[in-house]
């Protein structure tokens, strides 16, 4: 995995959640998406599994208890895109 697709995810999340006011550096690649961290909710995890099937081509089960563990942090969410790349 590289440095330019953890960047790409964290351009998607401020641009998908129109965070504005945040930078990617703001963004830590291993801190927590969810509560702690960034503090976002179901609602931007839907916003953001949408983006993700969007522009990668990633199906995402909306019920699958693998989406805590691939949106965990933005680390997370760059695995599962390079993985699924590999494939």
């Amino acid at each position: 995995m590289t440095t330019h697709l953890t960047e790409e995810v964290k351009q998607l999340i401020l641009d998908t959640l129109q965070l504005e006011d945040m930078t990617l550096s703001d963004i830590d690649t291993d801190a927590p998406l969810f509560v702690d961290g960034l503090g976002l909710d179901s609602i931007d995890a839907l916003e953001i599994g949408v983006a993700i099937q969007k522009r990668y081509g990633i199906t995402l089960s909306a019920d699958s208890a693998e989406n805590h563990r691939h949106f965990s942090s933005v680390r997370a969410i760059a695995s599962l895109i390079d993985s699924t790349r590999k494939r």
